[in-house]
């Protein structure tokens, strides 16, 4: 999992799962400090599994909390289904303009 930032933009590049939860995690947590926007663009995730997402729906929360936002970007069809099967797709917020 290779992640890198451009801004508010968090981007994720490879596989994410548990190994990588801990490095998306600060990266995340610390671009929301310094943006009251966050996007977190997954077009380049190859495959998610729920340890992630569930990371990702608790940096949601956070941000929430903080009156802070983050946006997922650019989820292919597997993780679209896994954020559904998980039902964690009602407590994450997608970007509607592509195609998560």
């Amino acid at each position: 999992m290779d992640v890198s930032t451009d801004g508010a933009v968090v981007m994720l590049h490879g596989d994410f799962d548990a190994r990588s939860t801990h490095e998306v995690r600060d990266v995340v947590y610390d671009t929301l400090d310094r943006h009251r926007a966050v996007v977190v663009d997954l077009s380049d995730v190859r495959a998610v599994d729920v340890t992630a997402l569930r990371l990702l729906a608790a940096a949601t929360f956070v941000a929430h909390r903080a009156e802070r936002r983050v946006t997922l970007r650019g989820c292919n069809g597997s993780v679209r289904r896994l954020l559904h099967r998980t039902h964690l797709i009602r407590l994450v917020h997608l970007d509607r303009a592509t195609a998560c």
